[in-house]
């Protein structure tokens, strides 16, 4: 087949790796122009995806995998078209944002031909394929969805970082708005994709038919919701447990040894393109969904409740020197959407300090282009806060940091025993 891949990004370019890989001839199309040259030159953009590179340094020679800026390049005469342009939420109205999607569904449409699949993986709020992208590509190129081309939604359920062992782990979603449509859509799938044998599934592990787009929609919300809500609980019970002193980890573990209970561990934050982001695109159309809206407001304020804590042990931060210790959203990942690091220093600063910032991943010039002095290990400072549970957090001693005063350990990433003398909290345990 040949296959186009709407946006080269952190998921896009593995995709389309995956589907050159499986034997299909695939053009990339994305806005950047330095993402597209490095992309020919069979060098990753963005490091630290598992596999990435050794495929690229194969495919690309072998004239497998190519990118362009043009899409009357990629689109016309493709078998199947797959979109992954990323959709934002404004941080205000908690609506989504679908000015780049919009873009890239025209630029599409304009050079759709007959016999297409058009296969949006995005992360939707429930009934917008059908009901935004059908008729705007209808529209635009003059085609009717069903009869010329067929539009289903199928989401993307991975992890940057090891994309390509998702892929193989995780069933395919489907929904299409026609049954010959997602009869097109499985066997695109199947043609493109590899599963691992999972015997814990009701069904065997492959390309699931949802049975419509919004089924496969909302899916894909309802997974990730579910563990914002999980988190959202967890921290609640983790503030309870700091008011009467319980250490909420050994509750949770206790919990947990019973198979019904799943409660996810309490954090400093939620971050990440996906979970704090999807419980708005699913508010977006459920407004009434009152336990959703309750945990994603009661996971944004962990960051001042976090300032709150150091400041009850040291009082005034006005001209302290504290350090924010992790800027990525998650350990191991050089990546800071939607991380906890913004309201960790916005909260510091409110309250007079003076705000460092300390990322394994991150040179101190990186770092700056964000608006944050850079902080390096061995020098003064009053007080740390860890965001992000990079593994070289593990080993962090007080020697570290001279003269800090008291460590908060957002994650449990640090070791207890190598604090000990000096004051270490975390979320859910007060008496440490």
């Amino acid at each position: 087949m040949r296959i186009a891949v709407v946006a080269m990004g952190k998921i896009g370019l593995p995709l389309a790796v995956q589907f050159a890989d499986s034997g299909h001839e695939v053009i990339g199309v994305d806005v950047n122009p330095e993402t597209v040259r490095l992309i020919n030159e069979a060098t990753e953009p963005f490091p630290g995806e598992a596999f990435l590179q050794e495929k690229l340094s194969a495919l690309v020679p072998a004239g497998k995998l190519r990118a362009t800026t043009d899409y009357a390049e990629a689109i016309p005469n493709a078998d199947a078209v797959v979109l992954v342009v990323p959709l934002f939420v404004n941080d205000e109205t908690w609506q989504p944002d679908f000015a780049w999607m919009d873009a890239a569904t025209k630029s599409l449409a304009a050079h759709l031909t007959p016999g297409t699949l058009v296969s949006y993986e995005t992360t939707l709020p429930v009934g917008t394929t059908r009901g935004r992208w059908k008729p705007m590509l209808e529209e635009i190129s003059g085609l009717k969805e069903g009869e010329d081309f067929h539009l289903v939604f199928s989401p993307e359920r991975v992890l940057t970082g090891r994309v390509f062992a998702d892929l193989r782990r995780y069933p395919k979603l489907v929904g299409g708005l026609t049954p010959e449509g997602t009869k097109r859509a499985i066997e695109f799938y199947e043609s493109v994709l590899q599963f691992d044998e999972r015997p814990d599934l009701p069904v065997a592990n492959g390309v699931w038919d949802m049975g419509s787009a919004e089924a496969a929609e909302m899916a894909k919300l309802a997974e990730t919701t579910y563990r914002d809500v999980n988190i959202g609980l967890a921290n609640q019970f983790a503030v309870y447990a700091d008011k009467v002193g319980i250490d909420v980890q050994r509750v949770i573990d206790a919990c947990n040894s019973q198979p019904y209970s799943h409660i996810h561990r309490p954090g400093i934050a939620v971050g990440g393109h996906c979970i704090p982001v999807y419980p708005r695109l699913y508010l977006s159309t459920d407004p009434d969904a009152s336990v959703v809206r309750t945990a994603r407001t009661f996971n944004a304020g962990m960051p001042d409740y976090v300032v709150s804590r150091v400041a009850d042990v040291l009082g005034d931060l006005q001209g302290l020197k504290v350090v924010v210790l992790g800027a990525s959203y998650r350990g191991g990942v050089k990546e800071t959407a939607f991380s906890g690091v913004f309201a960790t220093v916005e909260a510091l600063r409110a309250r007079g300090a003076e705000v460092f910032v300390h990322d394994p991943m991150y040179s101190a010039e990186e770092l700056a282009k964000f608006g944050w002095a850079a902080y390096e290990l061995g020098m003064e400072v009053d007080a740390a806060i860890v965001q992000a549970d990079h593994v070289e957090y593990r080993t962090l001693t007080p020697a570290d940091l001279p003269g800090v005063k008291v460590l908060f350990d957002g994650r449990r990433a640090t070791d207890a025993a190598l604090w000990v003398g000096t004051p270490r909290l975390v979320i859910g345990d007060a008496a440490n």
